[in-house]
């Protein structure tokens, strides 16, 4: 069990109050929610009780407060009587797309494997739209994702990278009012606020989840769609094809951490480190 989930179980048996831990905690109420119901499976039981007088503890509950006091009781004397020589040790979880790890990661992360080379990485990829839902919940340590124009209270970011947002179709056809938009996220919001702007009335060919999926489409033939520049400059479909001129917003792409654990030694070696 990871040591913030049982953290955040140990601070909800102190408040017996959702709200409360959630506030203090800097998490949201449904990543609080979500977390004890991962640990009731784990345990196989049920921790806490919600009755009409409020949040209440079972005994299976107070058994396992026990046993999350002992755990990170010994995690802290283990780490306070280390004879190790300085330098961090432990697993970092960074989620990035695709585009990131091969443009992005690299110079961001050579600084602190050079400070703390006993540190393990361990990079997740997927969908940009889900990063920072996945840093949220608590699957990831850190994600390197577009930065929305309103972070979450319980997130913090600051920029890596700009970058422009294009509209491209492929070389061997003419736009024709059909377009490729991701299923979800910033640079959905993005195209559709221009959409709006320019009066286009656009017929959606498909909505993929990823950029790539979504630029080899366009490849084919399926529609005009507006990606980061970033993601087409690295994209082995580049050549096949072209871009519209079209004034477009520019997105941000940050490195985000939960705000409570800017703490933690990890994140702070991390976030502080810069390329």
């Amino acid at each position: 069990m990871e040591h913030r989930e049982l953290e955040l179980f140990l601070h909800l048996a102190r408040t017996l109050n959702y709200g409360r831990t959630s506030l203090e905690c800097h998490v949201s109420a449904a990543t609080l929610t979500r977390t004890i119901q991962r640990l009731e499976t784990r345990v196989g039981a049920r921790l806490l009780d919600r009755g009409p007088r409020g949040v209440v503890l079972t005994a299976e509950g107070r058994r396992f407060t026990t046993y999350a006091e002992q755990v990170l009781g010994l995690w802290d004397d283990y780490r306070a009587g280390s004879d190790e020589p300085a330098g961090l040790t432990g697993e970092l979880r960074i989620f990035a797309t695709v585009t990131a790890c091969q443009t992005l990661l690299p110079d961001l992360l050579s600084p602190l494997r050079a400070a703390h080379p006993q540190i393990r990485l361990d990079v997740r990829t997927g969908d940009a739209a889900a990063a920072l839902a996945r840093l949220d919940e608590g699957e990831v340590d850190a994600a390197v994702a577009g930065i929305p124009k309103r972070l979450p209270q319980t997130l913090v970011s600051r920029p890596v990278a700009v970058t422009d947002l294009v509209l491209v179709h492929a070389r061997d056809t003419e736009p024709d009012g059909t377009y490729v938009v991701p299923a979800r996220g910033l640079v959905r919001e993005a195209a559709f606020r221009w959409f709006r702007t320019t009066g286009t009335k656009p017929v959606i060919a498909a909505e993929p989840d990823g950029h790539e999926a979504l630029l080899a489409l366009i490849a084919l033939g399926c529609g005009t769609g507006v990606v980061p520049r970033l993601v087409l400059e690295s994209s082995v479909v580049r050549d096949r094809l072209v871009e519209v001129p079209a004034q477009l917003e520019a997105l941000t792409i940050g490195l985000c951490v939960r705000r409570a654990d800017l703490h933690r030694p990890l994140i702070a070696a991390l976030w502080d480190l810069r390329p």
